[in-house]
């Protein structure tokens, strides 16, 4: 039985005209690959060369000059390590408070027996397409008492429309009607069901919704530049600029080898810095790679 099916195995050929598509898919993947690889490639490169061959562009895909001396100086910094732990503290708490408000409002709209689902819905998608500006959301934050807080970068954004609708799709076509029907003549409470049955099955879009949160908290820059004033409450991508802006010249009467030597080292700091606020992102990511794929793919398959 075996050897009949290796037989046949061997007696399938695939078409010419599929192997040529294959290759080209292969070949353009292979060029995305080279256009998102080879500048990440150049940033670590250049974040461990010294400031001298990055400045005077000797650096290629290798470090020239093997240093440390970005890191040395990003991360001597007090106020680096201080921006990392707020970033972290608005990632974690901003990403929590952002899944369990997601999860509130699209479970109930997923539900047929909620009653004005789709004006809700609509009212919902009307945000995503028409704003009230910089002014007035500024105005709402003041109002509410969270200028130069650390609320003010976690509740004004804590809700995104498309996160919304992801979350509402998942929720309208993994979780059956029936489901919650059994639950309830079991004796579930809505919010048993909810955490019960609801959360376990909805662990591949809660990552991918969790992941896209992270991703926007630990990015956030416009809103600390607009909400925040203390130093000391500032995001990690916020000390980043004032470290670059204060390692670059600005004028003013400066011996031309202190200037060249600011220049340089700011040239540096680029890359040193593109690394260290990057590693987070890149540790979190294979964490829910496994249910990335799953996630991203809710509501393109369905029997």
């Amino acid at each position: 039985m075996r050897a009949s099916r290796a037989e046949r195995a061997r007696r399938i050929h695939e078409p010419r005209t599929d192997k040529v598509f294959m290759f080209f898919v292969y070949l353009l993947l292979l060029v995305f690959l080279a256009i998102v690889l080879l500048p990440l490639m150049y940033i670590v490169a250049s974040s461990f060369s010294s400031p001298e061959a990055v400045s005077a562009g000797r650096v290629t895909l290798w470090p020239v000059d093997f240093s440390l001396r970005g890191y040395e100086t990003a991360l001597g910094n007090p106020q680096v390590i201080q921006g990392y732990a707020n970033s972290l503290f608005y990632t974690v708490f901003g990403t929590l408070i952002s899944v369990t408000l997601t999860i509130a409002i699209a479970y109930p709209l997923s539900r047929k027996t909620f009653v004005g689902r789709n004006l809700v819905m609509s009212l919902i998608l009307f945000t995503m397409l028409f704003s009230g500006g910089l002014i007035p959301t500024y105005l709402v934050v003041q109002s509410l008492g969270m200028l130069d807080t650390r609320w003010a970068l976690i509740i004004p954004q804590a809700i995104g429309v498309w996160q919304v609708i992801i979350a509402r799709t998942y929720f309208r076509t993994a979780i059956p009607d029936e489901l919650a029907e059994a639950a309830q003549l079991d004796g579930a409470s809505d919010l048993r069901f909810l955490w019960s049955v609801v959360i376990p099955l909805a662990k591949p879009m809660i990552a991918v919704v969790a992941l896209m949160y992270a991703i926007l908290q630990w990015n956030s820059y416009f809103d600390a530049l607009i909400y925040l004033k203390n130093p000391d409450l500032f995001p990690l991508q916020l000390v980043l600029r004032n470290v670059l802006i204060l390692n670059t010249y600005s004028g003013g009467a400066v011996d031309a080898s202190v200037m060249l030597q600011r220049q340089q080292m700011a040239d540096l700091l680029k890359y040193s810095l593109i690394v260290v606020s990057s590693v987070p992102v890149l540790l979190i990511y294979p964490l829910v790679a496994r249910y990335f794929t799953k996630g991203i793919m809710i509501g393109a398959v369905k029997g």
